[in-house]
């Protein structure tokens, strides 16, 4: 494959289906290196089920998925974890482990068997943990911790993990506004140095923090590009049925969605039959 492809996810014709249900068709996309990516649409596209592709947790058998340009399925798993992080939807872990030692997860793809981690892994990790504030959480049991405060420790696990890209997702969907921002703010500050790729539900923060969209529906692309491009009334009618008002955010120049009620619709109607 010719060019850069550090950083880079090339999807090429990919198809996945669960026993009989077809889920994702004909996908086709390249993630650039070092971009913003947010997968969008409604519940049932196929947006977790495409990051899980990515993330190879859900494997796919045809050779359509590549990785800095080599086909996913030839990475050893320790490899593939040095090129690709992952923060799950359920953040449920079974076991109690302290935080510390979840975020010291991160750093197993560095080590070999039986190594314990060394001072560079324990600073690592540490930044991992203050940059998502954590790090006073360290010695606490992770099911001692509220679903939003887990959420942190486990893009912190991924922090610490060093890859080149980074999938989320849902990364915010158990956090209040205040943490939404701190963990997209932080997200987006290392997305100087990788590539993200996050299935994200809200939309104007998919347009305030992403450099590209993909939106899905139905398992296929039904639109990609900028912002701009992707989050047009016509767009955002034909994926989620639901009628918009689309301005420009007076801070960040990006578009910012207004649903408009179905109620308000009504009586709108009303008032123009009378």
């Amino acid at each position: 494959m010719a060019g850069d492809n550090s950083h880079s996810v090339d999807i090429n014709n990919l198809n996945y289906s669960y026993d009989d249900k077809q889920i994702l068709n004909g996908i086709n996309i390249k993630f650039e290196k070092d971009k913003f990516y947010s997968i969008i649409g409604p519940n049932g596209s196929g947006k977790t089920t495409l990051l899980k592709n990515i993330g190879r947790a859900l494997p796919v058998n045809q050779s359509c998925i590549y990785i800095d340009g080599k086909e996913i399925n030839d990475y050893k798993t320790k490899d593939l974890a040095k090129k690709l992080s992952s923060v799950p939807q359920n953040t449920n872990i079974d076991f109690d482990f302290s935080v510390l030692d979840i975020v010291l997860m991160g750093r197993a793809p560095y080590l070999k068997r039986f190594e314990n981690e060394g001072e560079k892994d324990l600073s690592i990790v540490k930044e991992a943990m203050e940059m998502t504030n954590t790090w006073h959480l360290k010695d606490k049991f992770i099911n001692q911790l509220s679903g939003g405060e887990r959420q942190r420790v486990i893009i912190a696990r991924a922090l610490s993990q060093k890859s080149d890209i980074i999938l989320l997702d849902e990364p915010i969907s158990n956090l209040d506004i205040q943490h939404q921002i701190d963990i997209l703010d932080t997200v987006k500050y290392l997305n100087r140095e990788v590539t993200i790729i996050a299935v994200l539900h809200d939309l104007n923060l998919a347009a305030q923090y992403s450099d590209y969209l993909v939106l899905l529906k139905e398992g296929n692309i039904s639109s990609h590009g900028v912002p701009e491009e992707v989050l047009t009334e016509n767009n955002i009618q034909n994926a989620y049925n639901i009628k918009t008002c689309i301005i420009k955010n007076p801070v960040t120049g990006k578009p910012h969605i207004i649903p408009i009620s179905k109620n308000y619709m009504r009586e709108e109607l009303l008032i123009n039959v009378l």
